[in-house]
């Protein structure tokens, strides 16, 4: 049985309007790119058609991956608004241990991730030790630079 891909209601509406734009924008934008480049001469020495097709090709690849994954996902709860424990969907406001720097993440199924916004996934290392931890635990990811210890001080949605 494949595994669900955990998305919150925010992330299935970027995948939504991802698909939408990729399938209708952007790929006449690469028909135009190719039918631009086709027509510079002799395919075989066209580095400008190699490209656009080359683009058009990791488009189409993205485009099969949001459609794989729009059929086998699972809507995070959001609505629950216990925030005694970290759980998917959560935001976590943590002290660094070592140095006593603040952070924030927030908790997100692995196609969410974006860490410029502090959105971490469930199974990255730190989503890993804060998951079914509460407000005062103190808990350790490892991370390639050594362990961290962290300190939850809050929990949100």
């Amino acid at each position: 049985m494949t595994k669900k891909i955990m998305l919150t209601e925010e992330g299935l509406a970027n995948l939504e309007n991802e698909l939408k734009y990729l399938k209708g924008e952007k790929r006449k934008e690469m028909a135009e790119k190719i039918k631009l480049a086709r027509s510079y001469g002799d395919l075989s020495e066209n580095s400008e058609y190699d490209d656009a097709k080359n683009e058009q090709a990791i488009m189409e690849a993205r485009i099969r991956d949001i459609e794989a994954t729009l059929k086998n996902y699972e809507l995070i709860d959001e609505s629950d608004e216990n925030t005694q424990q970290v759980r998917l969907s959560s935001k976590v406001k943590v002290e660094m241990i070592a140095t006593g720097t603040v952070r924030e993440f927030k908790i997100v199924g692995a196609n969410e991730i974006n860490p410029v916004e502090g959105k971490i996934s469930d199974e990255s290392p730190i989503g890993r030790a804060l998951v079914g931890h509460s407000i005062g635990d103190v808990v350790e990811a490892e991370a390639p630079s050594g362990n961290i210890g962290l300190k939850i001080l809050e929990i949100g949605r």
